[in-house]
């Protein structure tokens, strides 16, 4: 669960060609958490690095960030040394994670974005819908919903830990 999570943040953080329009995205502004289940239980968590910028109104979003899954954490230390191994993240060898919204239409919770998700070497398509608005140079966003942590290679303890995987992002640049 933990890797399909991380390789949804990574590929959500994607850095870019910054310009003066653009809307820095930091840890600070923006979380990205994860809920990963199994049979007897969860395990939640998140990044606490990321870099990144968005641009453009809400209907037109364009949204790169870069995830750092060394900075992953876990409610659970030995879960996040784990989490972060060749059996899912593999940190060492993939140390980032991307993702890149290709395209933003309107949906009837708001915003259905659609975008390319690099974690492990391997990019998949992810879409999801959001709560987005653009305003006085600032970016609120909130969505949640679920990736499949195979998708990305994460096969480990397949049949005890579940393949979805539930992601929640937030961004809220408008805190100075």
């Amino acid at each position: 669960m933990v890797r399909f999570c991380l390789a949804l943040a990574a590929a959500t953080l994607v850095g870019v060609n910054a310009s003066a329009d653009d809307i820095k995205l930091t840890a600070e502004n923006t979380k990205i958490e994860f809920t990963g289940t199994k049979t007897d239980g969860k395990h939640t968590g998140g990044f606490k690095k990321l870099t990144g910028t968005a641009s453009g109104p809400a209907a037109e979003l364009k949204l790169e960030v870069t995830i750092e899954i060394s900075s992953m954490f876990s409610d659970d230390d030995k879960l996040t040394g784990h989490l972060k191994s060749p059996d899912f993240f593999n940190a060492k060898e993939f140390p980032k994670a991307m993702f890149k919204i290709i395209k933003t239409e309107k949906s009837d919770k708001g915003f259905k974005h659609t975008g390319d998700l690099t974690m492990l070497g391997k990019s998949k398509p992810v879409a999801f819908e959001s709560a987005t608005k653009v305003e006085g140079g600032a970016l609120m966003l909130a969505s949640e919903f679920k990736i499949k942590r195979s998708e990305w290679g994460m096969t480990y303890g397949t049949g005890k830990i579940d393949d979805d995987v539930a992601l929640k992002i937030t961004v809220d640049t408008s805190k100075k």
